[in-house]
């Protein structure tokens, strides 16, 4: 390299100044360190930059050209500035998440309206994706981190508890289940069941319940199968029958005429956060994920908060 940043300094103050004496004023160095460096940087482009007559110095038209570059490296350099200083400040940049359907349409929503009104200027794009494709999206870095109930991980995949999402039966207001403090899955044997699809984490875990409460005999026959905790509540809305669902898919006001019974024994389907385990995470992410916990001290064991006023 002819020129290193230090020398490129020297050259625009002499040019900024007009003189020796003005660029060591600048730069808060001696004249003949100056003289010094000027004189090694003509030697290094093998060209004189200044032509001393009587005196003074005058720049030659290759400098002038020179400082025009100079002039442009340094509004890079201002550029530069303004970003580390937007970034300090989380005032720019864009924060890209995922998360399932049915975080995506509870938990999500309210951890967005409040980063947002913070960070106006921040572009935030939420994908709500299966957990094979969420996976993907944070191996390939299309996301920073992702919230979900997600048994099954990676290694390269790092996840930490953010609500223990109790399993609760959905009913209609008027069911006769509706009134119960607890129900057990033999209250559900008669009922008409709305089950889920056997690849899907949920439907994984349902078929782990039933296992532990007795096998076949105490699983009821679903008469319609779904692969979202959200499309479940919606059948249940609609009349279809009833269903198990995570309490996060029910934790806002977002369906009417419809009751959430915890299950009894207890049963969680863990939302977690999902981050690429060696890779920090930018500050806009951990103000997301710290907004996440703020409004949900379910994180350590409770219930589901409402998005505080």
């Amino acid at each position: 390299m002819k020129l290193n940043l230090r020398q490129i300094e020297v050259f625009r103050a002499i040019m900024l100044s007009g003189s020796i004496s003005g660029a060591s004023k600048s730069l808060f160095v001696s004249q003949p360190a100056i003289s010094r460096q000027i004189s090694y940087t003509e030697q290094r482009l093998g060209m004189l930059l200044f032509q001393r007559i009587k005196g003074r110095l005058y720049p030659t038209p290759e400098a002038h050209r020179l400082f025009e570059e100079v002039g442009a490296l340094y509004q890079r350099v201002e550029h530069l500035n303004e970003v580390a200083e937007n970034l300090a400040e989380n005032r720019v940049g864009q924060l890209r998440l995922c998360s399932s359907a049915n975080v995506g349409q509870t938990l999500m929503p309210l951890a967005a309206a409040i980063f947002c009104k913070r960070h106006p200027e921040v572009g935030v794009v939420l994908d709500t994706l299966a957990p094979a494709d969420m996976l993907q999206a944070l191996l390939s870095r299309r996301a920073e981190f992702g919230v979900a109930y997600m048994p099954r991980g990676h290694p390269s995949v790092q996840a930490r508890m953010l609500y223990r999402n109790r399993i609760v039966a959905v009913v209609p207001a008027c069911h006769r289940l509706a009134s119960r403090r607890e129900i057990t899955l033999r209250d559900l044997m008669h009922e008409p069941f709305i089950g889920y699809s056997g690849d899907m984490p949920i439907g994984q875990l349902l078929q782990q319940i039933f296992g532990s409460a007795g096998g076949e005999q105490c699983r009821p026959a679903p008469c319609i199968e779904v692969q979202q905790s959200h499309v479940a509540c919606a059948m249940v809305q609609a009349g279809v029958g009833v269903a198990l669902v995570g309490e996060i898919s029910v934790m806002e006001p977002v369906w009417s005429n419809l009751v959430a019974v915890p299950l009894a024994p207890v049963f969680n389907a863990p939302i977690n956060i999902f981050n690429i385990e060696l890779e920090p995470l930018s500050r806009l992410a951990q103000e997301f994920i710290a907004i996440l916990e703020s409004i949900n001290p379910g994180a350590r064991g409770g219930h589901p908060a409402a998005l505080p006023a």
